[in-house]
């Protein structure tokens, strides 16, 4: 058997190889061959910020300057989130923009490797505590529109990375909400409002579980707030949230 996995594994890399002569790998944000599949050139690397302590405790929050252990910031501070923790790989900006969009909207679904590497790496500690990840849904007509949901693909292979279980239908989105793009804080947190539900034939796995969501891009989290306040009436012991990208300018609560 170990032979034959060998031989498989070695077969798969030169058919990608051989692959990657006939299709030059190119980077994930621009048309520049790179050395391997997922990666970025040096030019479009340099432009992405990626984040690491210190953070705000709560949000995720980059802080300039270390404040010391369990510092929260501003809107944490006036507006707690139901969510314990959020951490996020990269900051959201011209660097990202392009990474982000091509994943949700343009079909990159190869980038999901390499994303889902950076957000296991930032959220070590999330995944450590957590019982369970669960991707943030979609609607059912979004769903059919786009073909696949990014928060799903990114959970099943940070799944994979951590050896956790992910249950990607745990949560349903039964209302369609229009886009939150444009919205305030508040209008956000309105929009979202009962959006949101435990899947039925999943409510036992829910009670007494730490909860990890798994979702694109943390704005104002308002979407995360809605989840996680519907996982903590399911019975949740805590919910935590690991997002790709985060915006980095603390937003009005």
């Amino acid at each position: 058997m170990a032979t034959m996995t060998g031989q498989r594994g070695i077969a798969r890399r030169a058919l990608d190889g051989a692959l990657d002569l006939l299709i030059p790998p190119l980077c994930l944000a621009c048309d520049t061959v790179v050395s391997e599949t997922g990666a970025l050139c040096p030019r479009c690397w340099a432009k992405v910020a990626f984040l690491s302590p210190p953070t705000c405790d709560g949000c995720g929050l980059p802080f300039p300057f270390d404040v010391g252990e369990g510092a929260l910031c501003a809107g944490c501070q006036r507006r707690p989130h139901p969510f314990a923790r959020a951490r996020s790989a990269i900051a959201y900006g011209d660097g990202s923009r392009s990474l982000i969009l091509g994943l949700k909207h343009g079909d990159r679904t190869d980038a999901v490797a390499t994303f889902a590497r950076w957000m296991a790496q930032a959220g070590t500690p999330l995944l450590a505590a957590a019982d369970l990840l669960a991707p943030v849904p979609l609607h059912w007509t979004r769903l059919f529109l786009r073909r696949y949901n990014q928060a799903s693909l990114l959970a099943l292979a940070i799944g994979r990375i951590s050896g956790k279980p992910v249950v990607a239908d745990l949560l349903r989105r039964h209302r369609r909400t229009r886009k939150l793009g444009h919205l305030g804080p508040a209008e956000r947190r309105r929009t979202v409002a009962k959006a949101f539900a435990v899947a039925p034939r999943h409510a036992g796995r829910i009670v007494g579980r730490r909860i990890l969501l798994i979702d694109d891009v943390l704005t104002t989290g308002a979407t995360l707030d809605g989840c996680a306040q519907v996982l903590l009436a399911a019975g949740a012991a805590a919910v935590d949230v690991l997002t790709l990208a985060r915006t980095v300018r603390p937003a009005p609560m």
